[in-house]
């Protein structure tokens, strides 16, 4: 029987999965830059494009960090191709917010930069981009191989990323609360589902090293 080529008879959905979700995370970028040249930013330009960068930041996180449980269901294993895409566009916007609220909004002035430390949110948003840019900077097949088992640990500094972005949006926004809180409900039920599954690993663990003790000889 003649061998299948690699790709052939894959499923269409897996075969078009990268380049559309390449498009449709990149898509929100474009409508902004197509917003601001067009002149259909809101009154406050430079703060709706704070506002949707940093929103875009934080909802690529969440849909990347839900990846690892979608891809246990049936025929999404799949999914796990695009983490690494997701967690790229992820820090392209969060990167994207930073850069507008430091030269668009506070002018690269270092006093007005340095006055703004003092804001719990602000330093929450800042700690969640500096975790990111090592998992950006290790993202590379190279720097898998490179770093081995320790890559696996260094990106779990997605998790505190997550907790801190979404803090930051969480302490940003003063009236309307249901957007941060549905994020942070989400949030939790993605952690929840990690310690619920590392809880059980550990458990596993001790009862198989039980057993070997009780075994003879």
């Amino acid at each position: 029987m003649r061998a299948t080529a690699p790709g052939r008879g894959m499923d269409p959905v897996r075969r078009v999965a990268k380049p559309v979700t390449f498009v449709l995370c990149l898509l929100p970028a474009l409508a902004m830059v197509l917003d601001a040249a067009t002149g259909h930013l809101a009154v406050n330009p430079i703060q709706e494009l704070i506002n949707r960068t940093g929103l875009w930041a934080v909802r690529l996180l969440l849909v990347t960090l839900a990846v690892t449980p979608l891809r246990r269901l049936p025929r999404m294993g799949w999914l796990i191709r695009l983490r690494r895409m997701l967690g790229l566009y992820a820090f392209f916007y969060a990167l994207a917010h930073l850069l507008v609220y430091l030269v668009l909004n506070q002018g690269l002035v270092p006093a007005l930069i340095l006055a703004d430390l003092g804001r719990p949110y602000i330093l929450a948003g800042y700690a969640a981009v500096a975790l990111l840019i090592p998992l950006a900077v290790t993202s590379t097949d190279g720097m898998m191989r490179r770093l081995g088992r320790r890559w696996k640990r260094l990106h779990r500094l997605v998790y505190p990323a997550a907790i801190l972005a979404v803090a930051h949006y969480l302490m940003l926004v003063k009236l309307d609360l249901r957007p941060p809180l549905t994020y942070a409900g989400l949030l939790a039920l993605l952690l929840g589902w990690r310690l619920v599954r590392y809880a059980a690993r550990r458990l596993r663990r001790h009862r198989a090293q039980q057993a070997g003790q009780r075994s003879p000889g």
